[in-house]
């Protein structure tokens, strides 16, 4: 599940990419006022994405936080990764960070990863299939589906009252 950091981070840097390009730097205090995200909470996003160099900073007066590349060269996977680590389910089906289960028997025949790493593979497709400029475009488009996938259905008038 995506940690409400991870959400965060990926609202302050869509902020950031409506604002691209431009030499301009995006204060703290106007992105944490856009998205209603705690200044300090967010401080620290801000520092995590800019040491996994996805964001360039500069301090005092007129600092604050750009994109360090192309919106549509940052992915959200990527993103992700910097702020709650790998994609993976579980640490033995990471292709970053890969760990055994303690209690695996043989990890090379493991049912369980083998389900994990499909799911993970799916999941890291999507994520790092959609960029912040995908998102930035399509955004109105998917905003109108409704969360089970179906369109939201109009509201029919109440029936007319019937006439004796």
């Amino acid at each position: 599940m995506l940690s409400k950091k991870a959400k965060y981070a990926l609202r302050a840097l869509l902020v950031l990419a409506e604002n691209y390009p431009g030499e301009r730097l995006i204060a703290v205090a106007e992105i944490a006022r856009a998205e209603r995200i705690s200044r300090k909470f967010l401080e620290t996003i801000l520092v995590e994405l800019r040491d996994a160099d996805i964001l360039e900073s500069r301090l005092g007066r007129g600092g604050g936080y750009r994109l360090a590349r192309r919106p549509r060269d940052i992915s959200f996977g990527e993103a992700i990764r910097a702020i709650d680590g790998p994609l993976a389910p579980l640490l033995c089906a990471s292709r970053t960070q890969f760990k055994a289960c303690a209690d695996c028997r043989d990890v090379a025949t493991c049912r369980i990863r083998w389900a994990m790493l499909k799911a993970r593979d799916a999941i890291a497709g999507a994520l790092e299939g959609c960029s912040l400029a995908d998102a930035l475009k399509d955004h109105g488009r998917i905003a109108a589906i409704h969360p089970s996938g179906a369109r939201p259905r109009r509201k029919r008038p109440p029936p007319a009252p019937r006439r004796r």
